[in-house]
């Protein structure tokens, strides 16, 4: 019976984490799509993100109930509660990843519908490509159970705030020159906005990852320390403030 019971509730877990890679997959694939119409002004792409936007919401109810019965009725321990623990943490962020993708497919359709002359920003398309491959990373983090790989997403989000700002520059250049694109301009900076919130949704994923892996809350360690904590070294000892 306890053996049962046992491959039964892995069967489960199984099927829970697949059911979140699921989610991520298309949420990867919202965001590209999102930042594709904004580049060609396909508002059939628009319309695909918002219906995936749908999907997403009805994955974060089912993957929710489902930890929420798996710990309940299994108790798990060790590395089993970590994953259920930090598949729950994820799925908050995932599913905002879809949230802040579907904004940025709505203000890809008003700008294209709404504004002659339009340019987009080319940061933007480096932003989008560099937090969609954040996404893909954690995912791939998250199912090889691989925290060093997972500690360099942590890394790679200091990459994306560079990019948020010197958007955030050349579109306020853009609209010093020419105030005409004064309107067009700030729904530019709430998409570089949402691209940069995307990043730190991955980045707060791939910290559950090394949660999930080692055991270990890296949230507030900084980038050095949460790499070391992902190879298993040990922290430095912190300097005493006796310089006597």
């Amino acid at each position: 019976m306890n053996e049962h019971t046992n491959k039964q509730f892995h069967s489960d877990l199984e099927a829970t984490r697949s059911l979140f890679l699921q989610m991520g997959g298309i949420v990867e694939s919202m965001v590209r799509s999102a930042t594709e119409a904004l580049q060609s002004g396909d508002m059939s792409l628009v319309d695909q993100v918002r219906e995936r936007e749908k999907e997403i919401n009805r994955l974060e109810v089912e993957i929710d109930e489902r930890i929420t019965n798996l710990i309940a009725r299994n108790q798990p321990t060790a590395i089993d509660l970590r994953m259920l623990l930090s598949i729950s943490k994820m799925l908050t962020d995932m599913e905002r990843c879809g949230d802040e993708a579907e904004r940025i497919a709505k203000m890809a359709r008003r700008l294209h519908e709404g504004t002659a002359g339009y340019e987009p920003v080319v940061e933007l398309r480096h932003m989008s490509s560099s937090v969609a491959g954040m996404i893909n990373d954690v995912l791939d983090a998250f199912a090889r159970q691989d925290a060093v790989h997972a500690a360099q997403i942590v890394r790679s989000d200091k990459e994306v705030d560079r990019e948020w700002k010197g958007s955030l520059r050349h579109i306020i250049t853009y609209m010093i020159e020419d105030p005409r694109t004064i309107s067009h301009s700030i729904d530019l900076i709430f998409i570089a906005r949402a691209l940069e919130r995307i990043g730190d949704h991955a980045k707060n994923m791939a910290e559950r990852v090394i949660y999930m892996v080692r055991g270990d809350d890296v949230r507030h360690t900084g980038v050095k320390n949460t790499e070391r904590t992902a190879r298993g070294e040990p922290l430095p000892e912190p300097e005493s403030e006796d310089k006597a």
